[in-house]
């Protein structure tokens, strides 16, 4: 299990540089000036020039890498350009918001996919079965951008029972909580229909109905812990995105989250900002990823093995 723990961990360490790599390079190759950005496109040519020196603008490319990584190691994600802030300290301050949005839409895809997903595999052919499964083909087919555009429209402007945006109150919660979880919800439905009539057809689970167990014991014991196994690792996916920002959500509803921070930082051509938040992101996905992983084993041992 040690071993299993540091191989994942150094998996992840792994990952995260090569991220950060990645984006350090696609941001150089952007064709912005972030001297420029800062001083505004009316300050004279030698004032940009001194503030690339300041920054080391006009260094190699690895002489820059070098001492990003460095710093970055130390928790210094260097200034955002736009009002010169800290970027780690920017992007700390968006982390609450993105937090309970991510929590809240999670909570709806569980609410309505996994109730959903184990009636349907339970009432396989019946009109439940069928409602799911068209449910679940809408909800990974409609993009969330035009489903929250049309509710928000619906139920902020027509029939006006949420706030148009922002964020502060549950009512602010709710909408875009629905909306970004609705996806998810179809998409647990139909993992976890399929799962369940799978592990149902094992021979463990014949075995356990001829040793006279219940159907109800069968059902707890058996096939709904080996079935949500799948569900486990969605679920630490799903959170680690979520926590990274949803861009599309974040930036319909006005919500002050990592998400909206980087499609702004994207607009403004924040070349710090941008790589904060796509480090963040990439934090938020390997450590979920590992959480979920730990998970699994704990539910089934015999990944252990493997």
């Amino acid at each position: 299990m040690i071993a299993y723990i540091f191989k994942r961990l150094l998996g992840a360490i792994v990952v995260i540089w090569g991220v950060a790599t990645i984006s350090f390079v696609l941001v150089f190759l952007m064709p912005s000036d972030a001297a420029r950005m800062y001083a505004g496109p009316r300050a004279p040519e030698e004032v940009v020039e001194r503030i690339r020196e300041e920054w080391g603008l006009n260094d190699p490319l690895p002489v820059q890498y070098v001492r990003y990584l460095g710093r970055a190691l130390q928790g210094d994600l260097g200034n955002s350009t736009r009002d010169n802030r800290p970027v780690i300290r920017a992007v700390a301050e968006r982390i609450p918001a993105t937090a309970q949005l991510a929590l809240a839409g999670l909570l709806v895809e569980l609410a309505i996919g996994v109730p959903l997903g184990l009636i349907a595999a339970l009432r396989p052919g019946t009109w439940i079965d069928q409602f799911a499964t068209i449910f679940s083909l809408l909800g990974v087919s409609i993009p969330q951008f035009a489903v929250g555009l049309v509710a928000l429209y619906l139920f902020g402007f027509v029939i006006p029972i949420f706030p148009l945006g922002g964020s502060g109150t549950i009512a602010h919660l709710i909408l875009p909580a629905f909306i970004l979880g609705i996806g998810g919800a179809a998409f647990y439905a139909r993992v976890l229909r399929s799962s369940v009539l799978e592990v149902t057809n094992e021979d463990y689970i014949r075995t356990a109905h001829a040793k006279g167990l219940s159907s109800r014991r069968v059902l707890s014991h058996h096939i709904v812990r080996n079935a949500l196994l799948p569900i486990v690792t969605l679920m630490g996916l799903d959170l680690a995105l979520l926590l990274g920002g949803v861009v599309v959500i974040e930036a319909v509803f006005g919500w002050p989250g990592v998400g909206l921070q980087a499609w702004t930082a994207i607009r403004n051509q924040d070349t710090p900002m941008i790589m904060g938040t796509v480090i963040f992101a990439a934090i938020a996905v390997v450590l979920f990823n590992l959480i979920s992983d730990f998970l699994y084993v704990a539910l089934d041992p015999r990944v252990r093995l493997t």
